[in-house]
């Protein structure tokens, strides 16, 4: 942070990690926005363009395993022409482990963790979000289809239910009642 002057940027990352202003940041993007930002710092030190879109789309080139290694190459040797040491830039990119560290050992930062009931809860909440979307979806697609007659259905209802099926004992449950309290047959005596 001191190299890159990233001025309150610990700061930043605890914030983010702790979900304090929002929604909170697991370890790996914490190490991807620190990272980005170190590039940015590279970047406008040499004067090259710098927005937010550049900046990700040239640290995605030389981190994403999904780039062609032409691709990558030949994007560290655009930065090397531009006046950036592509090695050493690339060896003060942090870990997730690193970020983890200092965010613990260095900051002394903890983070409460949601209750079980209220992890179950958000997790419900987000399973009827998907339920809800795919019901939308589905009644959107047969209606278009059938607009454009390319299906035959009169007037109809969609009924999207996610169920969960226990191997062992048999129960079949939606996934909203198992969520709520509701349980299968195997712990009843």
């Amino acid at each position: 942070m001191r190299k890159y002057d990233l001025t309150g940027f610990g700061d930043e990352l605890e914030v983010r990690w702790k979900g304090e202003e929002g929604e909170r940041q697991s370890l790996r993007q914490l190490a991807a926005y620190f990272n980005r930002e170190v590039l940015r710092t590279a970047m406008e030190e040499e004067r090259l363009p710098v927005t937010d879109d550049e900046v990700r789309h040239v640290y995605r080139i030389l981190t994403d395993s999904e780039v062609s290694s032409g691709s990558r190459v030949q994007k560290q040797q655009e930065l090397e022409r531009n006046g950036i040491d592509v090695e050493e830039l690339e060896s003060d990119f942090v870990s997730h482990q690193a970020v983890h560290t200092y965010l613990k050992k260095y900051r002394g930062a903890e983070y409460e963790t949601d209750s079980d009931q209220s992890q179950i809860e958000k997790d419900r909440e987000a399973l009827q979000r998907l339920q809800s979307r795919t019901g939308a979806v589905t009644e959107y697609t047969v209606e278009r289809l059938r607009d454009t007659d390319r299906v035959s259905v009169g007037s109809f209802d969609v009924f999207v239910e996610v169920r969960i099926h226990c191997n062992d004992c048999g129960t079949e449950l939606a996934v909203g009642d198992l969520l709520q309290g509701e349980s299968c047959n195997c712990n009843i005596d």
